[in-house]
């Protein structure tokens, strides 16, 4: 008894001692961290930034994600004991949040009067503070975005500053307000609680680009976005990252599917990436670029995870591009070793591509040799050890070289960062709802950036069963395996997606929630089809190679056809004007998820970083009041005729409305008179100059904008990515018209 009595008063002095520390060090009231500590040594959780809410100044607004039924204590244990907390009805009247309770004041939420209360603009104005609890969803619907307008307005009318903050990983707890299924749950879950600087509304809109770039509802919303995406972990490796997404998920799913080798699981996945990364790690050096030339398969993944793994950098190669464009990448990259399968390269027809790469002084590793050798001491060790990486791992290094599409020009290299990826997956994850009840199939080529981060390491953090398959040009065969796979998210371009619908059942694509396209605009006629006969809605974004490559995206709750959505958080845009464009400008990027840098032929494996925190992206692009971006083209896909700047993408949009069925490219050649013109390049049979400009004329076009010559060819060369290939395309219209390529 007495022994007992010692443990407890031992306990106990223990507690208070913790409580007296965490009270100092967090400057919360005793009885606050009294009640915090035992959250804290349970959930380990990182509090640091928690400060900056408690230093924030009267009045302040701390608009809380609210993920689980822990959350109003945390916070009622770490914010300003003079917080008016508004509490939704369950915690309210729960009983074991009681003590907690009685920490500061509390007043329940009622949905129809709390946001159009005077009262609290009054507590506000008073020098007050305020917390609310915003359901955790980041694709609100109307009812709830309603919440964001009235909190932006009483934000404004107090002139508070806003604290946004979240509690990442709250989420998965057993008290996690998200069906288990979505979130499944963990005991004793690592916790971190992130709280941004203070802001008003007015600087979140100045900083966006003024009222004429967002609203203040909008503002606070992508506010909050930011807070979620300040709680992701994305100081690991790609090797770490889908090792801990088997942690948190379940390593004996299945995660990974093709159609050869059938289902991987995550532990089966990294045991594979184990014994591929130590063969891997005999023909290469420490940080070296180790080139892969590989389908769609579950080896491209087992190869990109083995060399994370073993400290090597994945350069994916685009075996569509041709001998000479594939050596050209090799060297600007400098890779001696190459990975492929001989299987692939026979059915896929590229022995040259091969045949110039060893010529070239490359060496192929093929993944058949290493199958066949492995024994089973090496499998032994490789079951047992596959959450353990080969080697040191760094966010930071370089993990994967991506190779521009050439589409303008000589491909460069592209490197980026473990930590670059991660964060356009979390960028993309703060915007778009991604869980293991999602199934994603995904056409698009792995060397391709959409291919890659979205198609790929996307799913695979997020616990998203995947299915790889090799082409996207398979357009009778993928509507079956959708058939059979029942995705629910899907990748594609305007091409491809118009493609599998004239080719599929209405009952192929039913099981989708939506389809992402990027890479060119989405015709009104794909959208309406997609959305009429398969009830999936084509959200369109946009993206680039060296933004890993998410810029921007639409979503359910906030949608715009014909645009190209509203810029991930985390991202800052700068818009500098071009002469002969009087609407919207050159657009510059800055954020976590931009690219290391460049290698190129003439440097090769040298890595030529960003100059200065800007990316100029070559685009030319308009934003209107709400956020919602407009491509209007790349600055080289401009003609310039007579002085003014027509953007040929304009021009091809124009083409399709008229000709739908067809595929188009429009092109500029020179013209000794008005110094450009523009050629149609199109595979319209029925292409007629005086229809279409007619077309124009109806459409309100200028005149100088339709086209005054037509050529028409089989079939629009296009790239392995799904782009068009505007190199070759410029050729045929210069070659069809007799004038010299070099003009």
């Amino acid at each position: 008894m007495i022994l007992s009595g010692a443990i407890l008063l031992g306990l106990l002095a223990t507690w208070l001692a913790l409580a007296a520390i965490e009270a100092f060090r967090l400057g919360v009231g005793f009885r606050q961290a009294f009640l915090y500590v035992p959250f804290k040594l349970i959930h380990r959780i990182g509090d640091s930034r928690i400060k900056t809410a408690g230093k924030a100044d009267a009045p302040v607004i701390y608009a809380v994600w609210h993920q689980s039924k822990l959350d109003p204590a945390l916070m009622l244990s770490l914010l300003p004991e003079q917080t008016l907390h508004i509490l939704d009805e369950t915690s309210s009247k729960s009983m074991w949040l009681e003590p907690w309770r009685e920490l500061a004041r509390t007043i329940t939420f009622n949905a129809k009067h709390v946001f159009v209360s005077r009262r609290l603009v009054r507590v506000l104005k008073g020098k007050g503070r305020l917390a609310v609890y915003l359901p955790d969803d980041v694709e609100p619907d109307t009812k709830s975005f309603r919440l964001f307008r009235a909190l932006a307005r009483i934000a404004v009318q107090a002139d508070a500053k806003v604290v946004p903050v979240f509690v990442a990983g709250g989420r998965f707890l057993p008290s996690s307000l998200t069906p288990k299924q979505r979130a499944p749950r963990r005991w004793f879950r690592k916790l971190s609680i992130v709280a941004l600087p203070p802001m008003t509304i007015a600087e979140l809109i100045e900083r966006a680009g003024g009222p004429s770039k967002t609203t203040a509802s909008n503002a606070l919303f992508d506010r909050m976005a930011e807070a979620r995406l300040a709680g992701a972990d994305v100081d690991r490796s790609l090797f770490q990252a889908v090792r801990d997404a088997a942690g948190q998920f379940g390593a004996s799913i299945p995660i990974v599917e093709d159609v050869v080798t059938g289902a991987l699981s995550y532990r089966k996945l990294l045991t594979g990436a184990r014994v591929l990364g130590r063969r891997f790690a005999a023909t290469s050096r420490p940080g070296e670029a180790v080139g892969v030339l590989l389908p769609n398969a579950n080896g491209v993944v087992l190869a990109l995870l083995g060399l994370s793994s073993g400290g090597r950098i994945a350069a994916m190669m685009n075996y569509t591009a041709g001998p000479a464009s594939v050596t050209a990448a090799a060297k600007a990259a400098a890779i001696r070793t190459v990975v492929s399968s001989k299987a692939f390269v026979e059915k896929a027809g590229i022995g040259d591509v091969v045949e110039a790469l060893e010529r070239d002084g490359a060496k192929l590793v093929w993944l058949e040799d290493i199958r066949s050798s492995v024994g089973a001491l090496e499998k032994l060790s490789a079951a047992l050890l596959w959450r353990i990486p080969l080697a040191r791992q760094n966010a930071e290094k370089p993990a994967v070289i991506l190779f521009t599409s050439g589409s303008e020009g000589q491909p460069k290299a592209v490197v980026l960062s473990s930590r670059s990826l991660l964060a356009n997956v979390a960028q993309a994850g703060a915007r778009i709802t991604f869980s293991p009840t999602d199934r994603l199939l995904n056409v698009l080529p792995v060397f391709h950036s959409f291919g890659l981060t979205g198609g790929t390491v996307l799913p695979l953090v997020n616990g998203v069963p995947l299915f790889l398959y090799p082409s996207p040009l398979h357009y009778k065969i993928i509507p079956e395996i959708a058939r059979k796979f029942r995705p629910t998210v899907m990748f594609g371009t305007d091409t491809f997606l118009a493609a599998y619908a004239r080719t599929a059942k209405d009952g192929d694509f039913s099981s989708l929630r939506f389809v992402v396209a990027g890479a060119e605009a989405v015709r009104p006629d794909t959208r309406r089809t997609w959305r009429e006969r398969f009830g999936a809605e084509i959200v369109e974004g946009y993206g680039l190679t060296e933004a890993a490559p998410v810029v921007a995206v639409n979503t359910a709750s906030h949608n715009r056809d014909g645009t190209v959505g509203r810029m991930l958080p985390g991202m800052r845009m700068r818009i500098e004007s071009v002469e002969g464009i009087s609407e919207g400008g050159r657009l510059f990027l800055s954020g976590p998820n931009l690219m290391r840098g460049y290698m190129t032929a003439d440097r090769p494996g040298e890595l030529q970083p960003l100059d200065g925190e800007w990316l100029d992206t070559g685009d030319i692009i308009s934003v209107d009041r709400e956020g919602f971006v407009t491509i209007s083209g790349r600055a080289k896909r401009f003609a310039k005729i007579a002085g003014e700047m027509i953007s040929l993408g304009a021009v091809e949009m124009l083409v399709k409305a008229l000709w739908p069925e067809g595929n188009h490219a429009a092109v500029s050649v020179p013209d000794k008179r008005r110094g450009e013109r523009i050629v149609l390049v199109t595979t319209a049979d029925d292409a007629d100059a005086e229809a279409l400009r007619r077309h124009g004329k109806q459409a309100g076009a200028a005149e100088i904008m339709v086209p005054d010559g037509i050529v028409k060819v089989k079939e629009i060369p296009m790239l392995g990515s799904g782009k068009t290939d505007y190199v070759s395309a410029r050729r045929m219209a210069m070659e069809s018209l007799g004038l010299g390529l070099a003009a």
